[in-house]
């Protein structure tokens, strides 16, 4: 009975996986711009005069990974990177899922902010991350300015240097950035059972000390 009841409980829980596709039948419109408000939490957030965008593989995790700085507001779940217009979740083959950082430039720089986000992802893995694979969960640095694209290759060159092997984390040019739908917004906060069962399930922590090491 004891069997019985722990199959049925994790069943339930990993219906949580990022990469479930499963959705509420009541979410929001996908469509949003970069600059379109959230809504989705009252965090008190710094004052906030820059943008990031990354991707780290499943965003519910780069977002509660972000939203621990204290020069970073309200972190947005979206998708980046494709060609197709509107992306959903469950039509976003050809984005990546990623995080738009809002942050405070006179506390943290973009540099640091690429260096904390190689420092939380797996960048050796060039198939996704972790337990979620594919396209969509492979990781990038976005940049908007030939500044920010300086600083992520050298965030990027640095890491190789101190991992002594390639690093799969791609450079790329942010062209928009689309909202993803409101239920992916603050998903670690609104459903904690699932979000920590879905990450140590997932072995992200895990992953991430046997890269990195105490780097």
């Amino acid at each position: 009975m004891k069997k019985t009841l722990l199959t049925i409980l994790s069943t339930v829980l990993l219906l949580g996986a990022c990469s479930q596709t499963t959705e509420p039948t009541a979410n929001a419109s996908a469509g949003a711009e970069a600059n379109t408000p959230s809504g989705a939490s009252g965090r008190a957030t710094p004052t906030l005069n820059a943008t990031m965008v990354v991707a780290g593989g499943c965003f519910w995790c780069v977002e509660s990974d972000f939203e621990k700085l204290p020069a970073v507001g309200d972190v947005l779940s979206g998708y980046a990177g494709g060609d197709s217009q509107n992306p959903t979740y469950r039509s976003h083959a050809d984005h990546l899922e990623v995080a738009q950082i809002p942050y405070d430039s006179s506390q943290v720089t973009y540099r640091e902010l690429a260096d904390y986000l190689l420092r939380h992802i797996d960048p050796l893995d060039a198939g996704g991350q972790f337990c979620d694979r594919g396209h969509s969960y492979t990781t990038a640095l976005f940049y908007s300015t030939p500044d920010e694209k300086a600083d992520a290759e050298a965030a990027i060159a640095q890491a190789a240097s101190i991992l002594k092997q390639p690093i799969a984390t791609k450079v790329i040019e942010l062209e928009q950035f689309w909202i993803a739908e409101d239920y992916h917004q603050d998903y670690y906060k609104k459903n904690p059972i699932r979000y920590k069962y879905y990450r140590n399930g997932c072995g992200r922590d895990k992953r991430v000390a046997q890269v990195w090491g105490e780097q």
